[in-house]
């Protein structure tokens, strides 16, 4: 008979995104000051995207 609650609960995908939030905590805790946006976008892989002619792209907020 098929147990309902024999499941497994590994999904790649929200792996990552705990992996991910686990690095920035972890940045956040060591670091005295905020992160910049900059750092951020670094310890997430973010790479900067070539902006669009009709798309400003948001100002970074001053700290």
């Amino acid at each position: 008979m098929h147990d309902q609650f024999d499941v497994t609960l590994e999904d790649d995908d929200l792996l990552g995104e705990v992996e991910l939030t686990t690095t920035l905590i972890i940045a956040a805790s060591e670091s005295d000051e905020h992160l910049s946006q900059a750092e951020i976008d670094r310890l997430l892989g973010v790479t900067p995207v070539a902006p669009k002619d009709d798309v400003p792209l948001p100002r970074p907020r001053e700290e």
